[in-house]
């Protein structure tokens, strides 16, 4: 079985060792969460890491989505109000990420071997702004858009962020989850 090296960086140690500290479900998750990055990350390849950072960016502070809920309302006016409420669930979103953030204060991957390839507004990872954004869009804007393509988005920008090496897994699945709640409000 392969090894896997832990982070380099303090607090991604710190957040690694917690996990191990756990007991013996934390410790899988951790070991799962690493060996699920390494996976992940190491299928990063020229010219693709362009694209994907391309990508990546337009969900900087849920931007991709802002604009779509501000284009809905500014071009479907006899459902501006429902669009006013998903856009206002993602806003949210984004806000309550930032603080949860502020709390876990995990910090980013930080691998010797397998340094961030962008790089990102803040130090912290825990959960993902970009998963957690953009599975509130998909789940408030579903409410007025066909569902599959937002979801398919919204997936490939949370995916985005381990490929380009500055999330955990579990910092997306926390993001998606949390974002699939809060978007719930904005239906």
């Amino acid at each position: 079985m392969h090894q896997t090296a832990p982070p380099t960086e303090p607090g991604a140690r710190r957040s690694l060792r917690a996990l191990l500290r756990s007991g013996p479900a934390g410790r899988a998750v951790a070991r799962a969460d690493v060996r699920l990055y390494r996976a992940i990350r190491t299928a990063a390849r020229p010219p693709a890491v362009d694209a994907v950072g391309r990508f990546s960016r337009l969900g900087e502070h849920a931007g991709l989505w802002i604009a779509l809920g501000a284009g809905g309302m500014a071009l479907d006016p006899p459902r501006r109000a429902r669009w006013r409420r998903a856009l206002l669930a993602v806003v949210g979103t984004y806000v309550l990420n930032t603080a949860v953030k502020g709390v876990f204060r995990r910090s980013r991957p930080a691998l010797e071997d397998l340094p961030a390839l962008v790089a990102t507004p803040t130090a912290l990872s825990f959960p993902s702004a970009h998963a957690s954004s953009s599975f509130a869009a998909a789940r408030a804007y579903s409410a007025l858009l066909p569902a599959r393509p937002l979801y398919l988005t919204a997936a490939c920008m949370a995916l985005s962020r381990v490929y380009l090496g500055v999330h955990y897994p579990t910092d997306i699945a926390a993001g998606a989850l949390l974002g699939t709640l809060t978007g719930s409000a904005g239906r």
